[in-house]
């Protein structure tokens, strides 16, 4: 903790006096610097060019920049500030920071300003992957792999909100979680083997990123799709240098042309505009709840890391004043 300047909007820009900050596995991948590849992507190799972390936040509208139009003084909002891809400090662990306005929606009154703030970055990377590889049809069957993370939860719902059936693969102690957020089908990872069974799926989101193409090609449709998100475990896998996820997606793309189960990598960085007002929406309309394990004072920053890193929560861990 420490003491920093007020930031000033830019062209542009809002200034949102912060009332809730998510913690979640991208933060903590660009304060430790693991691997060492995503600070050559964004975050800076030596240390930090925004030295202040957090990247997901809700709060109020304190003032606006020039030419900032979308949002009045006072407004609920939330939102993603960091720039780009989500490998670098946003500054949302403050108690104010100027946001885009492009990257904001206004906060619906039914949902709290913790619940909103845990939506931003894993409701991007949900949607970027389950709904902008191909159309999406109505009545599929999904696994979502790692169903009661930051991504999990939102997929699901995401999933649900589009006429999916959704098959929820998580440990005991969430399953009760994946079933309130609407799964029709869940699996305990510590006795079922989502990869066997007479179930066939349309699509399969690998969240924990622990099953492979080969096995999971067995549970696929013909033309059903794979997708890897990449989580690397808060660093028990992989190396250093490169991690985990990142030469696991360079080998499944590499097979692109060649596996039916494969699709072309999207590799555009998703529209938060877009993307930021369905969550919005659907907020707003009771079909996407974001559930939140506990709150930390922003004071106790290191013991909300900690506790993320222990994988025990059961939903997200957000920062508050």
């Amino acid at each position: 903790m420490g003491e920093t300047t007020k930031p000033v909007p830019a062209k542009g820009e809002v200034l949102v006096r912060v009332h809730a900050a998510s913690m979640h596995a991208d933060v903590w991948h660009v304060v430790k610097g693991w691997p060492y590849v995503l600070r050559l992507m964004g975050g800076g190799f030596a240390r930090p060019k925004n030295p202040i972390p957090g990247t997901d936040m809700a709060g109020i509208v304190e003032s606006v920049g020039e030419g900032a139009t979308r949002f009045q003084v006072g407004d609920a909002v939330f939102g993603e500030c960091a720039k780009g891809f989500q490998w670098a400090n946003g500054g949302a662990f403050a108690q104010y920071v100027a946001v885009s306005q492009e990257a904001l929606a206004l906060k619906p009154g039914n949902v709290s300003f913790e619940q909103a703030a845990s939506v931003p970055t894993s409701g991007l990377i949900a949607w970027h992957n389950l709904m902008g590889h191909r159309p999406w049809r109505s009545g599929q069957h999904v696994l979502i792999n790692g169903a009661a993370g930051g991504v999990g939860a939102v997929a699901l719902q995401l999933a649900k909100a589009h006429g999916a059936m959704v098959t929820a693969v998580e440990h005991t102690s969430k399953l009760a979680m994946v079933r309130a957020l609407g799964a029709d089908h869940v699996l305990d990872y510590s006795r079922d083997d989502p990869t066997q069974g007479s179930a066939r799926y349309d699509l399969i989101l690998d969240v924990a990123s622990n099953l492979t193409l080969g096995d999971c090609a067995r549970v696929l449709k013909p033309d059903g799709v794979y997708i890897l998100i990449g989580h690397d475990h808060y660093g028990a896998s992989g190396s250093q240098w490169l991690g985990s996820g990142i030469p696991a997606f360079l080998k499944l793309a590499l097979r692109t042309a060649f596996n039916p189960h494969l699709i072309k990598p999207n590799m555009a960085a998703p529209n938060k505009q877009i993307g930021t007002a369905l969550f919005s929406d659907l907020m707003a309309k009771g079909q996407l709840t974001p559930v939140v394990d506990r709150a930390f004072p922003l004071a106790k920053v290191v013991d909300a890391m900690a506790y993320l890193q222990s994988g025990r929560a059961l939903g997200r861990i957000v920062l508050i004043p």
